[in-house]
């Protein structure tokens, strides 16, 4: 207390700065307040910034695009091409509670797009100087670009978080680029000696009467060949997308989901020999006139639907195990807890 020496009267104390310290105070919390929203508004809007600069994306790649979506629709092997992007966006949907929403800017950006611009221009050189490339090798490596800055976007304006958690999404975006010529016809050769190798199996192990001379099979009254176009390679690419989808969405282990599509391989194989032997067996037993049958012509439904059992049984078995697994897990935890509160 300070007493006045003239009126005697009580004065409080005067506190230097305490005005100045509350408004300095208050200046700092609404500053951080201010921050905090402007982060907030930020991480809202990263979505919404994916979302333009893909389809800022999509109307630069348009022609392309179409042109292969085009293709795809009226092609026999890579018809599968116009579901994988509908595919990949509801695999992404499902996944939206897993999906972090932290958002940020990721240096991994780098790699993708050195990737995409080296097919992009690799592309637009070749194909406008008129060299080798073919238009369907065109149209591969366009879709390749588009795919890879379109993961460059991700990891720019998402965050190297955001694309780990919703990274099978967008490595099954790949499948939007069809095969190159080269790739594909060393593909249909691999699977025609392939098959027809199967089909020599099941000849043989029936006691059928038959004479090979490589993928020419001399049965009873017809000579069969195996042709390029009875390699099975479409049937067998749906049956990797269809064990790449069943591993990713119902298996959790790695070795598990890479058993089921590596099973896939001689699954294809065995299923079309199967298909060459039972047209071969139904030429000796019913007549020459069976390799015009629906059979032969519209049955590759009917052998992708017989493959599929036994992918599915595998899938089951795998995923029983997995089951086991887990519950074993879980009660040697529940042990050691039961251990250590003893």
């Amino acid at each position: 207390m300070i007493r006045s020496k003239l009126s005697r009267e009580k004065v409080a104390p005067h506190r230097f700065g305490d005005g100045a310290l509350t408004t300095a105070l208050g200046s700092a919390s609404s500053a951080t307040a201010g921050d905090e929203r402007t982060l907030d508004l930020r991480q809202r809007a990263a979505p919404l910034r994916f979302i333009a600069f893909a389809v800022l994306l999509t109307m630069l790649f348009i022609k392309p695009l179409f042109s292969l979506m085009t293709q795809a629709a009226q092609s026999e092997l890579d018809s599968y091409i116009v579901l994988v992007p509908f595919i990949s966006g509801y695999l992404i949907y499902i996944r939206r509670k897993q999906i972090p929403k932290e958002y940020g800017f990721s240096p991994w950006a780098i790699v993708p797009l050195l990737a995409g611009l080296v097919a992009l221009t690799t592309a637009l050189t070749v194909h406008r100087a008129g060299g080798s490339l073919s238009d369907h090798d065109y149209l591969s490596l366009m879709a390749l670009s588009f795919v890879c800055l379109l993961t460059t976007g991700g990891f720019l304006f998402l965050g190297r978080k955001w694309m780990v958690a919703a990274a099978f999404p967008f490595v099954f975006l790949i499948l939007t680029v069809p095969m190159p010529d080269a790739m594909a016809d060393a593909l249909e050769t691999a699977s025609k000696l392939a098959s027809a190798e199967a089909a020599n199996l099941f000849f043989n192990m029936t006691g059928t009467p038959v004479l090979r001379d490589g993928t020419v099979f001399q049965l009873p009254n017809i000579a069969i060949q195996v042709a390029q176009e009875c390699s099975g390679i479409r049937s067998s690419c749906v049956l990797i997308i269809t064990s790449l989808l069943a591993a990713n969405l119902f298996l959790n282990s790695t070795w598990r989901r890479a058993m089921l599509v590596a099973f896939v391989i001689p699954l294809g194989i065995v299923r079309n020999g199967l298909r060459v032997f039972v047209i071969g067996v139904l030429c000796v037993h019913f007549g020459p006139h069976m390799i015009h049958s629906v059979i032969h012509r519209r049955g590759g439904p009917i052998f992708f639907a017989i493959a599929l059992v036994p992918l599915f049984l595998l899938l089951l078995w795998l995923r029983r195990g997995e089951g086991t697994e887990n519950r074993r897990e879980r009660n040697r935890l529940r042990g050691v807890s039961a251990n250590s509160a003893a």
